[in-house]
């Protein structure tokens, strides 16, 4: 916002006819509109990619999560099927 005021206070000042500091005006107002709509575009692609990386790194730890959680299911259905051996063997 200072760039801008200080391009309008810039214009202002110099010594042309109405229509002239006006014409200046709305370009630099359209200048700052562009500049304004090219960042909104970038940062709208970074937030995009990031949010893309986001998900596929939260993809990943869920599997590795479920992998986990699948593996100490197993183990502790057999350590529960050897006690149950064990329990049930007669002295």
């Amino acid at each position: 916002m200072g760039a801008i005021a200080g391009a309008v206070a810039g214009v202002l000042a110099a010594p042309k006819s109405g229509k002239e500091t006006r014409e200046e005006i709305k370009k630099k107002a359209d200048e700052a509109k562009q500049d304004t709509v090219d960042a909104y575009e970038a940062t709208k692609t970074e937030v995009s990619k990031q949010t893309a990386d986001a998900k596929k790194q939260a993809e990943t730890k869920a599997k590795e999560a479920k992998a986990k959680a699948k593996d100490i299911k197993t183990r502790a259905e057999k350590a529960a099927d050897a006690a149950k051996k064990e329990f049930n063997k007669k002295p």
